[in-house]
């Protein structure tokens, strides 16, 4: 019996909605890259993309334990001297909440290919509509 190799063109991808109200943001984000990746099918094959599109509502409600509102940071550098920009927590979450659990989920992928072209089936919502009901997304409760 020889082992089951994925093929691109033969994978199905399923629409899948995670609710993040009251969620930790970190463990939203781990079952969120789990589903672009692939992992929770029998069928994962680790050089093939053969992860779902995962759609997540209520990004604003979801929560960081501890003092991480007021100590943790999103550090990024415009590529110019002294350019490096700083943003607390705090003020993420409440301005681009979306923004936020976009970061966490990309932290979560690999860094090469697969896990760029994973990041795109990602669709984060603030509230708690969304705009995919076309594709008739389940939802993800496990």
């Amino acid at each position: 019996m020889s082992t089951f190799m994925a093929k691109a063109e033969t994978v199905e991808r399923k629409w899948y909605v995670l609710d993040a109200a009251g969620k930790p943001l970190g463990r939203t984000a781990a079952v969120a890259a789990m589903l672009l990746r692939g992992k929770h099918k029998a069928t994962f094959t680790p050089h093939v993309d053969c992860g779902d599109f995962v759609i997540v509502v209520n990004a604003d409600k979801a929560v960081l334990t501890g003092k991480k509102l007021t100590q943790k940071y999103y550090r990024h550098h415009t590529g110019w001297v002294g350019g490096l920009k700083e943003v607390q927590y705090k003020t993420l979450m409440h301005d681009k909440p979306a923004f936020a659990m976009q970061l966490a989920v990309k932290g979560m992928l690999p860094k090469n290919s697969i896990g760029r072209q994973s990041a795109t089936r990602l669709k984060v919502f603030a509230g708690a509509e969304h705009n995919h009901q076309a594709q008739k997304p389940e939802v993800w409760d496990k």
